[in-house]
């Protein structure tokens, strides 16, 4: 059994915003059943997203190898995704809190773009809390489709 956790803040304030690109492409990996894998959203913020997998990764006694984490990455392109295992955060601080509760990063990550054509924005904090625009949402669309595609292709 693999654990899938798409990171993002709750509440309908943050939908759509770039910090919640591996909440979406947990969305979408839910719109069909699939065998063997527990998909879950925490319900805390991201900031404090490991206390809540820390307790998924316990209750389904799962190894922090089978534990992928799907997040936004302002380090990445927006369009593009990376798969990782046992790197640092990055500056992340949701991936920084799942880290420090698990006292390992020897987990998978899907990290999703979202660094616009313009390059890092300077305030990386408040980007992240912002909406895509509309040519944003088709480009994180497409990305989130084929995350999701190669999740479904590969873990399943």
């Amino acid at each position: 059994m693999k654990l899938i956790v798409g990171l993002g803040n709750p509440g309908p304030k943050y939908k759509g915003t770039r910090h919640n690109a591996g909440s979406e492409v947990l969305d979408e990996l839910a719109k069909e059943k699939t065998a063997g894998l527990v998909l879950a959203k925490p319900k805390t913020y991201m900031n404090n997203s490991g206390k809540a997998v820390k307790e998924m990764v316990k209750y389904y006694k799962i190894r922090p190898e089978d534990l992928w984490v799907v997040h936004d990455d302002i380090d990445l392109p927006l369009g593009e995704f990376k798969i990782s295992k046992g790197r640092g955060s990055a500056g992340h601080k949701g991936v920084q809190s799942i880290i420090n509760e698990l006292g390992t990063k020897n987990f998978n990550r899907i990290r999703v773009g979202i660094c616009p054509e313009s390059g890092k924005p300077d305030n990386v904090e408040k980007f992240v809390l912002e909406k895509f625009s509309k040519k944003e949402q088709k480009e994180i669309k497409e990305v989130v489709d084929k995350v999701a595609k190669t999740v479904k292709n590969n873990l399943v």
